[in-house]
């Protein structure tokens, strides 16, 4: 192992402190995102062309993204919820392990949103049903490569060295 690489692999472990910071810094990067997508699926509704442009079952997919948009915005901001009133003024390892797991999974309901909203928008634009979920399907894979399985497989490298 060359001496780049070793620095590169080198691991110092966190303060609780330090974790529980990084784990609002990185909800703060997520939350503008969704509270947007979520604000753009509200305005969608009220504009004449969701009901003329969209079938019945296009309209009940937005309404199911729209729904998994808010299940993923109540993810993100139940460990601010809970620190407030369970925890206040002091920090636990459960709190840390709470809050990383809970930003994690709400990137679950997210990334199915957007793939459908993605489906929707596709099919506005091609009229094909299978290129639509193709499209679709293709944003998951990159989505679940980049937010799960990378960083899954970078932590059991890393746990069996």
């Amino acid at each position: 192992m060359s001496a780049t690489e070793a620095a590169a692999s080198e691991r110092v472990p966190e303060s609780l402190e330090t974790q529980v910071r990084h784990i609002i810094e990185e909800a703060r990067m997520v939350l503008p995102g969704i509270q947007a997508l979520f604000g753009f699926q509200l305005i969608a509704v009220y504009n004449n062309r969701f009901a003329s442009a969209l079938s019945e079952s296009a309209q009940r997919w937005h309404l199911a993204s729209l729904l998994l948009v808010a299940l993923s915005i109540a993810l993100i901001m139940a460990p601010a919820a809970y620190h407030r009133q369970a925890e206040r003024n002091f920090i636990t390892a459960y709190f840390a392990t709470y809050a990383s797991h809970l930003v994690t999974v709400a990137m679950i309901p997210l990334l199915l949103a957007i793939c459908m909203d993605v489906a929707i928008v596709s099919m506005l634009i091609t009229s094909s049903f299978s290129l639509s979920l193709v499209l679709a399907l293709m944003l998951a894979v990159f989505f679940a490569w980049f937010w799960f399985i990378l960083p899954w497989h970078h932590h059991r490298r890393i746990r069996q060295t």
